[in-house]
């Protein structure tokens, strides 16, 4: 039987974001298109 030689995961405190950053990145998503084209993509802010 194989021995797991890897150690226990230290335990990481709970991280909650702001609301201003969680409104950031769903903002972003938003506005954010990608065109794809035949070789390349591009990305473009509607802003």
């Amino acid at each position: 039987m194989a021995k797991i030689y890897s150690k226990k995961a230290l335990a990481i405190p709970t991280m909650k974001p702001k609301k201003e950053t969680i409104s950031f990145l769903l903002n972003y998503s938003k506005a954010l298109s990608i065109i794809k084209g035949k070789t390349m993509s591009f990305e473009v802010m509607a802003n």
